[in-house]
């Protein structure tokens, strides 16, 4: 009888990538896209990433191509295009937030130290490229990659810190914090 080889253990959250600019880029999603003409179909592939500095900013970024790496490296510059810095507090989240895209929504909230990053695969890859170390997170409404990372992202270009909240309503953040 031959034996059985066991599976490598599945991946989530997509193949990480850090390369000298030490920017944290992950591969969330390859898309085959297919176009039909006159004279048949066009194949392309739609490459999904996400990428961050681990330390507070996010961005992502989709590309089209008809070969796979290169439509990775339009989306890779795309989302370092469109990275954005989020407002932190330690290594969670601020406070609750609710990130909507379309029918699709993702609800995150901040936990304690050391509860770890509770997400599905597309948002939790959004959460280790922000550098979001503890957070707990729900997604609705659609399981379609590209709208949870599109949520997640709103969601956390959302947050606010204290000192923003405090300077909004003329107050110390001691006043805001109680």
């Amino acid at each position: 009888m031959e034996e059985k080889k066991e599976r490598p253990a599945r991946r989530t959250g997509g193949f990480k990538r850090q390369e000298d600019d030490g920017l944290i880029k992950k591969l969330i999603q390859v898309n085959r896209v297919t176009k039909t003409v006159k004279g048949g179909r066009n194949m392309r592939f739609a490459a999904l990433v996400v990428v961050g500095d681990g330390k507070g900013s996010v961005g992502y970024g989709m590309g089209k191509s008809k070969e796979v790496p290169e439509a990775i490296e339009k989306a890779n510059a795309q989302a370092k295009k469109n990275m954005r810095k989020v407002a932190l507090q330690g290594t969670s989240i601020p406070h609750g937030v609710l990130g909507v895209y379309g029918r699709g929504s993702v609800l995150m909230m901040p936990a304690a130290e050391g509860t770890g990053v509770i997400a599905g695969g597309p948002v939790r890859a959004v959460m280790e490229a922000a550098g979001v170390k503890d957070v707990r997170t729900k997604s609705h409404g659609t399981s379609n990659p590209i709208n949870c990372v599109k949520a997640a992202v709103c969601g956390l270009y959302d947050l606010k810190s204290p000192e923003e909240i405090a300077a909004a309503r003329g107050k110390t953040v001691e006043e805001i914090l109680g």
